[in-house]
């Protein structure tokens, strides 16, 4: 844990090992009370007393979207063309069909 990948094949086994580990715990397995303390402890040696809604609130989505928006940022600059569209399509089910633009 805390490892680096040093290539994409070894982020791309990092990835298959973290499907692996989810697809082999029970159902149920990661249902936890929101209340429940944790103390998570960073590499520097700080800790942060918080409930388990609080880490997964406060800290965890934080994260995912730091770096979500660095690999964003990552792609843009090497060239891929992408955008806002490209993280809302999950939006299209509610888009009213009449208000497509048109061209």
């Amino acid at each position: 844990a805390g490892e680096r990948p040093g290539s994409l094949a070894d982020a791309y086994a990092r990835i298959d090992e973290t499907v692996a580990l989810l697809d082999g715990l029970a159902a149920g397995a990661l249902d936890v009370n929101a209340d429940k303390p944790i103390a998570h402890e960073l590499a520097n040696g700080m800790i942060f007393d918080l409930t388990a809604e609080q880490y997964a609130r406060d800290w965890a989505l934080a994260q995912f979207y730091f770096h979500v928006m660095t690999a964003y940022s990552i792609l843009r600059k090497e060239g891929i063309e992408l955008g806002k569209a490209d993280y809302v399509a999950h939006m299209l089910p509610y888009l009213r069909p009449e208000t497509i633009p048109k061209g």
